[in-house]
């Protein structure tokens, strides 16, 4: 709701909003202990967290046993078509009278094996950031000292499901006055420059229309018409603060958990786009999952093996300086 201005708050001495700065200054902020580099960095800041202890490796196993290609289902003829015709469903226009009438010459199966590696990360960024000040509880810096980033305990979200959550940092706020307005609560109206009055577009200011004797309608002849951006009223109230002529600063906590994928389909021949090989189904050749999983080896497919090592070391050399891993879970399907 628009509020009267006070006296010594005249129209003339309010700014306009594009002559405000967006942002307040860093001086404007009071340094808090450990969070000084949020001023000289910019306002924003990512913390590394402490290294994890690695997890138990993955035990040796018998891979003979794993590529047992009779614990592959054979495709017959009677699976294909019904694979055909539900794909066929799916399309909106095509027709399924060809598809049952296809004639089925041969079908040749091929074995390959697909390596996946998902590992589960979480990262911390903080940030000044501000609200208006509505007279609420003030947790600065006089209620003790603000935790660092990593001593911040917040409920984790399920393993592999990805979220972001924002936090105010205790004992980090602090009050000041608005840096947009500079503490009046209202801006100086751009369209009318304060007047609360603005040239008739009907006449243009003339008080009557061309070649007409009787006076304008729209402006009962005055030339001027009430400033519809700010309802005559010469100013505006402040976005930022919402009127409120002072904001709450404080530091806000950006907790962000993703899903970090790498995948990899042994050699083949089959013309097959790679993101349908991604989606099918086989059998599930081993699972690991653990805080860190570590490479396979002996696999009898060596490519297996090396893509388990690239994976895994692709994903420590991109988390390593920006996220802390809490979960990672590989396997191979046949």
């Amino acid at each position: 709701m628009d509020r009267d201005l006070s006296d010594e708050d005249s129209v003339a001495d309010l700014s306009f909003e594009a002559d405000s700065p967006p942002a307040p200054p860093a001086e404007l902020l009071d340094r808090l202990p450990s969070y000084d580099w949020l001023l000289q960095g910019g306002g924003r800041q990512i913390f590394f967290p402490p290294l994890e202890a690695p997890g138990r490796p993955l035990d040796q196993r018998c891979w003979s046993s794993f590529m047992d290609l009779s614990r592959v289902p054979t495709v017959t003829e009677e699976v294909a078509r019904e694979a055909l015709l539900s794909f066929v469903s799916s399309k909106c226009c095509y027709g399924s009278a060809a598809a049952g009438d296809l004639v089925i010459q041969e079908l040749k199966q091929q074995t390959l094996c697909r390596y996946r590696l998902e590992t589960f990360s979480e990262s911390r960024i903080s940030e000044w950031t501000f609200q208006p000040f509505t007279n609420q509880s003030v947790d600065g810096p006089q209620r003790g000292t603000s935790p660092r980033l990593w001593d911040i305990r917040v409920q984790v979200p399920p393993m592999f499901h990805e979220d972001t959550r924002k936090f105010q940092v205790p004992h980090s706020s602090v009050v000041k006055e608005c840096h947009k307005c500079h503490g009046r609560g209202r801006y100086k109206c751009s369209g009318c420059h304060g007047a609360g009055m603005v040239r008739c577009s009907s006449c243009s200011g003339a008080k009557r229309k061309a070649k007409q004797s009787r006076r304008c309608q729209m402006c009962s002849g005055s030339g001027r018409r009430r400033c519809s951006t700010c309802s005559g009223r010469g100013n505006k109230t402040c976005a930022t603060c919402k009127g409120e002529k002072k904001l709450l600063h404080f530091i806000q906590l950006v907790i962000m958990w993703k899903n970090s994928l790498f995948e990899f389909v042994s050699e083949h021949r089959l013309n097959c786009p790679g993101e349908l090989l991604a989606k099918a189904k086989g059998e599930s050749l081993f699972k690991d999952e653990n805080t860190m999983v570590y490479p396979i080896v002996d696999f009898p497919l060596r490519e297996i093996s090396l893509a388990s090592q690239r994976g895994i070391a692709e994903h420590s050399a991109a988390l390593a300086s920006r996220a802390r891993v809490l979960q990672q879970n590989t396997y191979d399907n046949l």
